[in-house]
């Protein structure tokens, strides 16, 4: 039995969506944030009376001014009216002809790509990151729709660009930049992939109790979790350790620290351990590394509960990692392809 094949818009709620789910209107949203402005002033001017200080009317706008700044509900309805206008220029730029669904970011997990031909993706760089372990081999077309005020590192294309994008996907003739996933495999069949890094470590931020095992090496650990980065991610979360390690060497008049930096489509990942713990159960020898292409590092949970592995920052979208599960981290075979301009 045949299929139409379809076009699937990938959208983001706004910051205003949020806070409509949160109180259940943008009036109220904004009494709620005014309150909270008005209560920040309230509390910046007890301190400066507590320290002696008297506040003259220029200090008491200047309070009200960055109180203000804190909770700019204008900022979001701007926010909002530009991500939707953005939106629906760009449902109207790609009609050639097809079927298009949009699919919230939520929904991207269970969404049936495969009756896809291809994949827009309209928001923030982190919703092409998430979007691409779900497509397969799918082109996306990432397309930024606020260029004033996003980067957009994974969204090279603005609106009115979009559709001779999709087009070029649709036909096999876009230009595609690809992109190594890292991939976790645990041992009860659980299966996971990343775009930039995963974390494994304990829901909580009490200390993760694992074996660690990697080159024929292994040992007991207790840690504040292990990240495991692509090469898209290394400019990403794997760039706090070095700066962290950096700062150390610094203050206490050590070496410099070498940054390790890798393309994004390397077939290498790069695994650290975040605050290993030594004791008389846990070692701290295994610390960081590089997997190649066909390497496995495995890691066995030695948490009764709370022990979890998400993958780009998704802490909702998580693999169990409790006591009894083994995970196995390797490049994965599925790379994200990104249509580039």
């Amino acid at each position: 039995m045949g299929f139409t094949p379809i076009i699937a818009v990938v959208t983001q709620p706004t910051r205003l969506a949020g806070l409509k789910a949160r109180w259940a209107t943008a009036k109220a949203a904004a009494f709620r944030l005014h309150q909270a402005a008005g209560h920040e002033v309230e509390l910046r001017r007890k301190r400066r009376a507590k320290a002696g200080k008297t506040i003259t009317a220029a200090e008491e706008a200047d309070l009200e001014q960055a109180a203000d700044a804190l909770a700019d509900h204008e900022l979001y309805i701007q926010e909002d009216r530009t991500y939707q206008e953005a939106l629906a220029e760009l449902m109207r730029e790609i009609d050639l002809g097809f079927p298009i669904r949009t699919v919230d970011r939520n929904l991207v997990p269970n969404f049936e790509f495969w009756r896809c031909l291809a994949v827009v993706v309209i928001g923030q760089d982190g919703l092409v990151a998430n979007t691409a372990k779900y497509v397969n081999d799918l082109p996306i077309i990432g397309v930024n729709p606020d260029p004033a005020n996003n980067d957009g590192v994974l969204l090279p294309f603005d609106v009115a660009l979009a559709r001779s994008a999709l087009q070029r996907a649709i036909d096999g003739k876009a230009q595609v930049r690809e992109v190594t996933l890292a991939e976790v495999n645990t041992n009860d069949g659980q299966r996971m992939l990343a775009f930039n890094d995963f974390f494994l470590g304990c829901r909580s931020h009490v200390s993760a109790r694992y074996t660690l095992e990697t080159d024929a090496h292994r040992e007991p650990q207790s840690s504040s979790g292990v990240l495991v980065s692509t090469g898209a991610g290394s400019t990403g979360w794997l760039s706090s350790l070095f700066n962290m390690t950096e700062g150390f060497s610094r203050f206490f008049g050590g070496p410099k620290i070498p940054r390790l930096q890798l393309d994004w489509d390397d077939r290498r990942l790069v695994w650290a351990v975040r605050e290993p713990f030594r004791s008389r159960h846990s070692s701290a020898e295994l610390t960081a590394g590089l997997l190649d292409e066909g390497d496995e590092l495995t890691v066995g949970s030695q948490m009764p509960t709370g022990g979890v592995i998400f993958s780009d920052g998704i802490e909702a979208d998580f693999v169990e990692f409790n006591s009894g599960t083994i995970a196995r981290f390797t490049v994965s075979s599925q790379r994200a392809r990104l249509v580039v301009p």
